[in-house]
Formats: structure tokens, C-alpha cells, sequence
């Protein structure tokens, strides 16, 4: 059986829970919106969002299969040596997401680390609370059920500490 936290971490453990839960937030939203741009460059809708440049303030522009993709090579990102070329100019919005998530995604790890390692749960758990970021909508649902949790398990702790007798020193009477 794993060991308990201590009171004393407890009030460690409630600002790594809010850390984890902001994080959850971000990298969830992260993640969305990087499964929505695979899906515009790498289904047949082929296009990538910009930011800037000849189509104006924030655009779509194509995003053209290179010439040795085959017809099954669209649907796996970087198979069969196919690429993808963008057309547009500016800022890649598309990239952005896809760099900013990838970045966040450590602090994300970072922050569920700590909760796991305040909370002494089991390995397993950390790889379970990781998966978040790369499984869409996990995120969210972990984020719920984690801060539900530890919130519960704290105050049945400080509950059963309030009740417990203080014991009084022996070395005076």
C-alpha cells in the first residue's frame, strides 16, 4: 500500500491541483485544435490556416499533396515519404498550434507529475493522467475527476485529524 501524503503537504498539493487544472485546461483546448488542423491539411479539405500575408488578415490557403503521394498516403501524415506543401505566406497558424501544444504539452507533464508525486499515487496513475494530452477529450475528463478526488481525499484527511484526540505531554503534571 502506498504511503499517505502529510498534513503538511497539503496545502502543496492544493496549489499543484489548481497548477494541474489550468494546465489540463490548456493543453485540452491544445489539443482540439490540433486534431482540427490534421483533419483541414491531411483529409481532402487540404488547407492550412495563416495569419497575415497575400490573403489577408487570417486565411485559408491550400495545402498541395507533392507529387510522389499516392491516394492512401493523404490520410497518414508523413507516409510513404509523401509531403505536403503549403501555398500560403505569413505566419502558419497551423504550425503554431502545432508547436505551442507540443511545448505546453511538457509543462503539462510537469504539472501532473506533481500532483502524482505530492498524492503518492501509483505509477500507473501518472501514465493514465499523461495520456490527457494526447488523447482528445481526456484532458478534460481527468481534470474533473482528478481535482474531485484529491479534493475529497483532503478533506476526509483533515476531517479525521480534527477528530483524532490531541495527545498531551507527559513531562508535566
Amino acid at each position: 500500500m502506498p504511503r499517505a501524503p502529510k498534513l503538511a503537504s497539503f496545502p502543496a498539493i492544493r496549489g499543484a491541483l489548481k497548477f494541474y487544472q489550468i494546465c489540463s485546461v490548456i493543453t485540452g483546448v491544445g489539443l482540439l485544435l490540433l486534431v482540427a488542423e490534421m483533419i483541414l491539411k491531411y483529409t481532402p479539405i487540404h488547407v492550412e490556416l495563416f495569419l497575415g500575408g497575400s490573403g489577408g488578415f487570417l486565411w485559408f490557403a491550400d495545402a498541395v499533396p507533392g507529387p510522389d503521394c499516392q491516394w492512401f498516403s493523404l490520410f497518414v501524415p508523413g507516409g510513404s515519404g509523401c509531403e505536403i506543401l503549403s501555398t500560403g505566406d505569413g505566419v502558419n497558424v497551423s504550425l503554431a498550434i502545432l508547436v505551442a501544444h507540443g511545448w505546453f504539452y511538457v509543462v503539462y507533464l510537469f504539472s501532473c507529475f506533481r500532483v502524482w508525486s505530492l498524492m503518492r499515487w501509483p505509477f500507473r496513475r501518472f501514465v493514465f493522467l499523461a495520456l490527457g494530452g494526447v488523447v482528445p477529450f481526456l484532458s478534460f475528463i481527468l481534470e474533473v475527476r482528478t481535482a474531485r478526488s484529491v479534493r475529497a481525499y483532503l478533506a476526509e484527511r483533515e476531517a479525521a485529524q480534527a477528530s483524532a484526540p490531541v495527545p498531551t505531554p507527559e513531562g508535566n503534571r
